[in-house]
This record gives structure tokens, C-alpha cells and sequence, in this order.
């Protein structure tokens, strides 16, 4: 007679010991970190981005390295207790590493990445759930996305959204104003797509610096 396949034992050991070998492994780059470069910041990201984080990775390559991510074992590494951290006052550091948030190790001077990430912000469009920094109104009659008409496959899309749109002659039309939000609004899944579909972009990407450790003491920013 067959096995029954929900009889079958499945060893997790592999899958245990790769995972534990990758927070070991962690953890010594960030201790090597720690004895390699003069500066260690903490700094928080709201909505995270890949790209906009790529190019901040490739201003600091020369001299630098970031660590986003795992953040209990970040803070392992660091010790999160005066008795298990890693070098002295690094404790205060790991108490930080919650949320949002990463690594910055750097030789740079204090002046310069300060100055660095107060210059940098990007332009991006807003998710569900932030709050609308400005009313967008689209106007009645054609549908404008931009300088263009708004292609006419995109009128379903558009009513699925909540936008009381219809097709005459093939052209994407509002017979009166329609309100996709109000500076002050938190924004609904619909009105986020929205916001995107019209190329109007209501959030701004930037990184806080929280924090930055150097010879045993921590200064706050």
C-alpha cells in the first residue's frame, strides 16, 4: 500500500542550519563593520524604496556599507545590553533598530552625510494609508493623463476606481469635476492607484539620520 504523502516527515535541518549560518554570517559583518570604518549611523526610511535606495548605496560605495533588514540580529551583533555589546555604548544603537530602519558605516565626516541626506529627497507617489498633501481635481470633459489624452482602454480601469468616467467617440470623458482627494486625506487603495494613473506624486522619499556612533559614544540627531 502507497504512503500518504501527509504521513511524510520533513527535516527542517538543512533549512534550520542554512538559516542560522546566514544570521552568523550577519553578524560578523557588522562586528567587522564596527572595527572597520569610523562612523556608525542609524537611519529610519519611510516607505521603503529599492531604487532610491540604489542610488544612495552607489554615493557612498567607496568607502561605505549599508545594512537594511533583520534588525534583531543587527542588533545582536551590536549587543543590545551594556554586558553583551560589542564595543562600548553600543547598546544604545541596537535599542534603535526597530521599524523602518538601517545601517550606515562610513568613513565619511559627520559634516558630509549630514549634509548629504538633508539635500536628498525624490519625488514619489503616495500609498495607501498617507495622508494627501494636496487636492487634485481632474477637470470635467476629456480625460487628460499629463499632456496626453488618457488612452480610451483605460476608461474601465478608471469606473473600477470610483471615477464616474465614459467613453464618447472613443475619447475618455467626465461630464463634471472629479475629486480623486483633499489635502488632508488618508488615502484609500483606490486613491493611491489613482494618484499613480495621473502622474501626480504625492510623497517624498528621504532617509532620517537617527543617530551616529563614533569612538564609544552615540550622538542623537
Amino acid at each position: 500500500m502507497p504512503k500518504s504523502k501527509r504521513s511524510t516527515v520533513v527535516s527542517l535541518t538543512k533549512t534550520n542550519k542554512k538559516g542560522q549560518e546566514g544570521k552568523e554570517k550577519l553578524i560578523d559583518e557588522v562586528r567587522a563593520s564596527v572595527d572597520r570604518y569610523a562612523y556608525l549611523w542609524v537611519f529610519s526610511v519611510k516607505d521603503m524604496r529599492n531604487t532610491f535606495l540604489k542610488e544612495v548605496r552607489n554615493e557612498f560605495k567607496s568607502n561605505s556599507r549599508f545594512f537594511l533588514g533583520k534588525n534583531r540580529v543587527m542588533a545582536k551583533a551590536l549587543g543590545t545590553t551594556p554586558e553583551e555589546e560589542y564595543k562600548t555604548n553600543l547598546s544604545t544603537v541596537a535599542q534603535k533598530l526597530h521599524s523602518e530602519v538601517g545601517l550606515l558605516f562610513t568613513d565619511e565626516p559627520v559634516d558630509t552625510v549630514v549634509e548629504y541626506f538633508k539635500n536628498y529627497r525624490q519625488p514619489d507617489y503616495a500609498r495607501s494609508g498617507a495622508v494627501a498633501t494636496d487636492t487634485i481635481v481632474i477637470p470635467e470633459g476629456p480625460v487628460m493623463r499629463g499632456v496626453d489624452p488618457m488612452p480610451h482602454n483605460m476608461e474601465p480601469l478608471l469606473r473600477q476606481l470610483g471615477m464616474p468616467t465614459s467613453l464618447k467617440n472613443g475619447i475618455v470623458t467626465l461630464s463634471s469635476p472629479y475629486t480623486i482627494c483633499r489635502e488632508g486625506d488618508t488615502l484609500s487603495t483606490n486613491q493611491a492607484h489613482l494618484l499613480k494613473l495621473f502622474y501626480h506624486q504625492l510623497a517624498e522619499f528621504r532617509v532620517q539620520l537617527m543617530c551616529c556612533y563614533h569612538n564609544g559614544e552615540t550622538k542623537e540627531f
